[in-house]
């Protein structure tokens, strides 16, 4: 009995022996984490914290990730809901985390120099102790893992308490809209505290609805919601619901969406290239062309005959077709399509067009939305022609309102009218040169503008132009050499280089109505400058002493100048007024176009139309004359939009036409003062 139990105490004691490196093995291959868990790993092992025990249970994905598999990893961080997900997903972003190697924990680093660094615990954001830079393995996620992150940072973005961050999230998801972006998007409006924030997010949300909601019907009424929206977004997702696929198959398969059946040979679908789609699915055997055929036969040429056919008889076309038959008979050449084979191959197949979207009810839904928004872009379209053409039509007007007066109504064929309005542009550059506040520098100009080229009209009408009355090929001879003097006087002083007139910033950008209708702000200041100088124009001519007597002068000369009226001076007077007007017009088309010495003489015709179109002597018929060839003009760009030379062109023959039928302008002076 003793011995038995010595026995048993050997075999007790040799199994402990044996199970300790067991033991010891189980404990050194513990994760972390597992010591973590374990009172003694909690005593003896590094203290960690929740977020680091997630990573811990992912560790070897999480260091070395891919697009393919990190997915779950990234899923199973944001579903923790713990407080540091989002600061660790944007420092992984940012490649700012670091693994340990000695012991596989992650860290956020700094800096220490000397390739040394202080490990930043991910819990409690507390230094965690320090390590060399050949103990860390720095991660690097690669782009599509970086992706992938974004992804899962943007429903802690789209409630962050930051608005700017918020909208950051926003213009995220407008770049890279996704499926997995939805629900969060969504469950995020209702506690969107910012009005402006909420009605965009509210947007975004419905343009996801449309492309990735898994119930049809929500589908469809985000679809309608969005039916009169102009923006080119709605548009873009609303195209792919509808995109088709063309594809062929024996029958009409029941289980697609199918836009339409094409009958080979129709303007659909060209009936050559219907069988070359069976030839490439595999359905039909292609077809050889005369070349081809030509080459075979010529390589089986056997004692001057190919398929017992002489050689000098394959010149006939039946006689190819029998030698080739020969020879496929014997199996020399593969098959021949004739044309009867290919109407049998077509005739035995479907031609179809099929959506991309599987349920035919979004697109329909998809479809009667794009031809409402196309409806609305069209009408849209035409508003922003007409806008276009009102503002064409106020720079037109503001160039011709000087010459309606010197011209209209004095009967002066100036031609030197566009150099007055470059006078005016390089007047508004060179204040803006002495004065660097650009809305200062345009009040400025403007009265300047009209100070030098009254003074110049003035010096012109005393030296030439009054020495020329009721002499008009003289007159435009003369004040046509004048414009050459000044063109080239500019230059002279200027260069050839374009210099710019540099707008207000308050007038930098445009009124947008919605993504088809904007005009500049530009634009309306010439729009409302136009509006300005019409009324000063009929306040100056009904309401003054020097209108009165322009008027008189105007109408009978020698009359005005019995009631002691002085013709030389009003005439004086008048001219500088029109020369004024014109270098006002220089600095608000200067604006618009850059200065250059021909600045003047692309205008100098489009105001001699608008006079003599719209009516000599009658600021109305300027005005009407203005609306008529700049919508003209826009109307035919519209039309050629790649040739504005073209444009021009038919215009001026447009016109040619116009007078021809109304000699005098659409509003003709009457009585005396046309000349009856």
């Amino acid at each position: 009995m003793t011995q038995l139990i010595r026995l048993c105490c050997v075999l007790i004691c040799a199994a402990l022996l044996a199970l300790a490196p067991v033991a010891q093995v189980a404990r050194a291959q513990d994760t972390p984490a597992d010591a973590a868990q374990s009172g003694t790993g909690a005593q003896s092992g590094p203290q960690i914290g929740p977020l680091q025990s997630v990573l811990q249970q992912d560790a070897a994905l999480f260091a070395k990730s891919s697009r393919k598999t990190i997915g779950p990893v990234i899923d199973r961080i944001v579903s923790s809901g713990l407080p540091g997900v989002p600061a660790l997903l944007s420092a992984w972003q940012n490649k700012s985390i670091w693994q340990r190697k000695a012991d596989g924990l992650f860290f956020l680093v700094e800096d220490l120099g000397d390739r040394s660094y202080a490990l930043i615990d991910l819990d409690s954001g507390t230094e965690a102790g320090r390590a060399e830079k050949s103990d860390l393995k720095q991660l690097k996620p690669n782009s599509g893992v970086r992706g992938l992150i974004a992804t899962a940072l943007v429903q802690f973005q789209l409630s962050d308490p930051s608005r700017a961050t918020r909208e950051e999230a926003l213009i995220a998801i407008e770049r890279r809209p996704g499926p997995d972006l939805l629900a969060p998007l969504r469950a995020s409006v209702a506690a969107e505290p910012d009005p402006v924030l909420k009605t965009r997010k509210m947007r975004i949300e419905r343009l996801l609805t449309m492309a990735y909601d898994d119930d049809p019907q929500d589908r469809i009424a985000a679809i309608e919601a969005m039916s009169t929206d102009l923006g080119v977004d709605v548009r873009a997702a609303l195209n792919p619901l509808v995109a088709t696929t063309l594809a062929v198959q024996p029958t009409l398969p029941e289980d697609r969406n199918i836009a339409r059946v094409l009958v080979p040979g129709s303007a659909q679908l060209e009936r050559l290239a219907a069988y070359d789609m069976l030839v490439a699915a595999d359905l039909a055997p292609p077809r050889r062309s005369a070349a081809e055929i030509k080459t075979l036969l010529a390589t089986h040429i056997d004692g001057g005959r190919v398929g017992g056919v002489p050689v000098a008889r394959l010149s006939d076309p039946e006689a190819r077709v029998a030698a080739y038959g020969a020879l496929f008979a014997e199996g020399l050449v593969p098959p021949r399509v004739s044309d009867a084979d290919i109407d049998a191959a077509l005739a035995s197949h479907v031609f179809f067009e099929t959506y991309a979207e599987p349920d035919p009810a979004v697109t329909d839904a998809a479809e009667a939305a794009l031809a409402t928004i196309a409806t609305r872009v069209g009408l849209n379209q035409s508003l922003d022609l007409g806008l276009d053409a009102i503002s064409l039509a106020s720079i037109y007007f503001l160039a011709a309102i000087g010459l309606a007066i010197t011209f209209g109504l004095m009967g002066v064929i100036n031609m030197a009218h566009g150099e007055f309005i470059m006078m005016g542009a390089y007047t508004g550059y060179v204040v803006q040169q002495v004065i660097p506040n650009h809305t200062v520098s345009i009040l400025v100009a403007i009265p300047l503008a009209f100070a030098v080229t009254f003074a110049a009209g003035v010096a012109m009408e005393r030296l030439v132009i009054r020495h020329l009355y009721h002499r008009p090929l003289e007159t435009l001879l003369a004040t046509f050499g004048i414009s050459i003097a000044l063109q080239q006087l500019a230059k002279n002083i200027f260069g050839t280089q374009a210099r710019p007139l540099t707008a207000p910033g308050w007038l930098d950008g445009a009124l947008v109505l919605n993504d088809v209708v904007a005009i500049s702000y530009i634009r309306i200041a010439i729009f409302v400058l136009a509006l300005i100088f019409l009324g000063f124009f009929l306040f100056l001519m009904k309401r003054t002493r020097l209108g009165l007597e322009t008027r008189a002068v105007t109408q009978n000369p020698r009359m005005a100048a019995s009631m002691g009226i002085n013709p030389g001076r009003v005439n004086m007077l008048t001219f500088g007024l029109g020369s004024g007007i014109a270098g006002i017009a220089g600095v608000a088309i200067g604006l618009y176009a850059k200065v250059t010495s021909e600045l003047g003489a692309d205008y100098i015709v489009q105001s001699f139309m608008t006079v003599v179109v719209g009516g000599v002597g009658n600021i109305w018929g300027a005005l009407l004359g203005a609306t008529m060839i700049g919508t003209l003009q826009k109307g035919i760009e519209w039309l050629n939009p790649s040739n504005t030379l073209a444009a021009q062109t038919y215009m001026i023959i447009f016109i040619i036409i116009f007078i021809q039928f109304r000699p005098r302008g659409i509003i003709a002076l009457k009585g005396r003062a046309a000349g009856d």
